[in-house]
């Protein structure tokens, strides 16, 4: 079998103002990034406010596993399908970070013959998006670092900074650092680290802001430090969000490419999906509402984490109103949930066992008011008896479930799908409905998320978050969503439960305000925000020969 990057070199691409044509887009609505990359202008946004959204295909998955299961790979293939049935389809996706890219992980390009092109720009630096956010996260760094050097008139403790630097790039060497050695003239020392790129507050205020004024406020309101009385140091009070709204002028605008079968893709912005909401851009999502009849979009890890964000915090934000959801789930993960050790053998038992994590979502969704299909990324090892179980029990759920084939068969693989999308959409009417109000308190949000969403018994906090939940409500700053930051690997706050735990709590060791982001997040466990390098990072492998050819990149 080919590699992802060779099927992706081998691939005949538009140039993207062919693409842009199939969604009734101008020349004069692009900014071109070379032949087959281009940004749509926001004011297309504005002359096509008036016109009806398509329906919204929200794509998720079960609780991941080293097993895989291919949620972007069967998003990317089901916009092909539902082009290849005569629907005006588009995908909207997260834009890959250098540091998985580089490390263990890979891109986020999808796989095989269901991936957006050109996977190398995609994968690497793109349109530059990522250097912008990194920049201006590291701008509000300096100035608040300048800001206590400088006299320091806002009596910011710097003990009690909680603004770090980032780069997009896994270096665990820089997640505890000291900044300011070296003398009085280079600074304050005081106790600082990095996160990657991906984890800042200014990647989830990206994907949620609806302009650049919208982000340039939402700038402002990033909660940076505590002065030596206790009080919070926005950045506002920094005065820095109106140039850090400057260095994202081009960035804010959606990127345009396309699919290996000249679908047409939205990638734009990439928030973690712990920390963070794990979604693309609204920006993306709702110019892709306004130019197809249907726009497919996906949230990260499972959907504990990545629908439940999805519905809770961005689709609250932007009124946006899911038609349906598509589970990916593999009969091999789910065996994995069961406790098999071979998942290349029938195992019906481990797959029975394994199935309550698959039950547990579908039943999730459905919370949410929102119908739920199953997609089984199929793999070769995969029995008839086994994918016969998976189709049976859902429909037990009153679900059901689809072979897909994507992967080694492109949109062609995915048309059982897309006829199945679209019947469910004309059937089923969405009763979409967040699971809380933001006006009820931090921990009957959170709360209601453990138990509902996870089947947690309750929750428990720590002394020290208990602390600073009366600082947070002091502060004025507890009416906001809750976004969680817990394992993605079980329904728990503990990696080793699998499949579908009972008789657990949830264990809160921490609040963090992302005021600017307009969430609060929740800290379960230990939640690497800068990851490290492997023993053998992709890296590498990675190289480019003298004729220009890239190998290695998956």
């Amino acid at each position: 079998m080919k590699t992802d990057v060779q099927i992706a070199q081998e691939a005949k691409m538009l140039p993207v103002n062919e693409i842009a044509e199939k969604l009734g887009l101008e020349e004069d609505d692009l900014v071109h990034y070379g032949k087959y990359k281009a940004k749509v202008n926001l004011d297309v946004l504005e002359r096509l406010e008036d016109k009806e959204d398509g329906k919204l295909i929200l794509v998720t998955a079960i609780t991941p596993t080293p097993a895989g299961e291919g949620k972007t790979t069967v998003n990317i293939g089901l916009s092909m399908a539902l082009n290849k049935i005569g629907k005006s389809a588009i995908t909207t996706l997260r834009e890959p970070s250098l540091g998985p890219s580089f490390g263990i992980k890979g891109g986020a390009a999808g796989g095989g013959y269901a991936q957006v092109l050109p996977m190398e720009d995609i994968n690497l630096h793109f349109t530059g998006d990522f250097h912008a956010i990194t920049t201006a996260h590291n701008l509000i760094a300096a100035m608040l670092d300048n800001h206590i050097h400088q006299g320091n008139k806002l009596n910011i403790d710097p003990r009690s900074v909680i603004w770090k630097r980032v780069l997009d790039m896994n270096d665990r060497a820089l997640r505890n650092i000291v900044v300011g050695l070296g003398g009085r003239t280079n600074g304050v020392p005081r106790e600082d680290g990095f996160d990657i790129t991906v984890a800042s507050e200014i990647m989830a205020i990206f994907c949620l802001s609806k302009d650049l004024e919208d982000f340039k406020e939402r700038i402002g309101n990033i909660l940076v430090a505590y002065k030596y009385d206790g009080s919070p140091v926005f950045a506002r009070d920094l005065e820095v969000q109106g140039s850090a709204a400057l260095l994202m002028k081009d960035a804010i605008s959606p990127n345009l490419v396309q699919t290996l079968e000249n679908t047409p893709a939205l990638i734009h912005g990439g928030p973690f999906a712990n920390i963070a909401h794990g979604c693309n851009s609204m920006l993306a999502t709702k110019l892709g509402l306004k130019l197809a009849d249907y726009t497919i979009t996906e949230a990260g890890f499972g959907a504990d984490l990545g629908a439940e964000k999805f519905f809770n915090i961005k689709a609250r934000f932007g009124n946006l109103k899911p038609d349906a959801t598509v589970i990916v789930a593999t009969v091999r993960a789910l065996k994995h949930h069961g406790g098999a050790e071979n998942l290349e053998v029938e195992d019906l038992d481990a797959l029975a066992e394994g199935f309550e994590n698959l039950e547990k979502h579908i039943e999730n969704v459905n919370k949410f008011g929102v119908p739920a299909v199953v997609a089984i990324n199929r793999f070769p090892t995969d029995t008839e008896a086994e994918l016969d179980y998976v189709k049976k029990r859902t429909e037990e759920l009153g679900s059901v479930a689809v072979l897909t084939e994507v992967w080694g068969k492109g949109g062609d693989g995915g048309i059982d799908l897309a006829e199945k999308v679209v019947e469910v959409v004309d059937s089923k009417p969405s009763n979409f409905k967040p699971i809380y109000d933001s006006e009820e308190s931090i921990k009957d949000k959170i709360h209601k998320i453990a138990t509902e969403v996870y089947g947690a018994d309750g929750v428990d906090y720590t002394k020290a978050c208990e602390k600073r939940i009366k600082q947070i409500e002091a502060d004025g700053l507890d009416k906001m969503p809750i976004c969680m930051a817990k394992t993605q690997y079980s329904l728990s706050d503990d990696p080793t439960l699998l499949a579908r735990p009972e008789g657990f709590r949830i264990t809160v060791r921490d609040i963090r305000v992302s005021a600017g982001a307009g969430f609060l997040v929740a800290l379960t466990g230990e939640i690497m925000t800068m990851p490290g390098l492997p023993r053998v990072p992709a890296a590498n492998n990675i190289d480019i020969l003298e004729d220009g050819e890239i190998v290695g990149l998956f």
